[in-house]
């Protein structure tokens, strides 16, 4: 079945940056649907960054610029770059995939969506 891992979590301090990756079991990452989420305590998960279903990136207007997602060297992973970070980015983040597919002619992505256990970013 789909398994995620996510890794590069940690703690720093305000203004640096962090890497995190995503690695993709039994399937290659860069043909599918691929999502950055995060969830802080009390708030609700939210998307960050995701790799859409022509494999172009996009982001949340609060991370445009700051963060960067892409595929990594291999073709089971994904990256996300972060930059300026500052203590309102700290938040479990969660990697999520789901299968491209083509509806009416047009490349999508699916419904279902699966996902990795978190990595934790503390920034303080």
């Amino acid at each position: 079945h789909v398994q995620l891992v996510e890794s590069g979590g940690g703690s720093v301090q305000a203004g640096n940056s962090l890497q995190l990756s995503c690695v993709a079991s039994r399937f290659r990452a860069s043909g599918w649907c691929m999502s950055w989420f995060r969830q802080a305590p009390g708030k609700e998960r939210e998307e960050v960054a995701n790799l859409d279903a022509g494999g172009s990136p996009k982001y949340a207007d609060s991370e445009q610029g700051r963060f960067f997602v892409s595929y990594g060297d291999t073709e089971n992973t994904m990256t996300l770059r972060m930059f300026r970070l500052g203590p309102e980015d700290s938040a479990t983040y969660f990697c999520a995939a789901r299968a491209r597919v083509v509806r009416s002619g047009t490349k999508t992505c699916d419904t279902d969506q699966y996902w990795g256990q978190g990595t934790q970013v503390t920034v303080s």
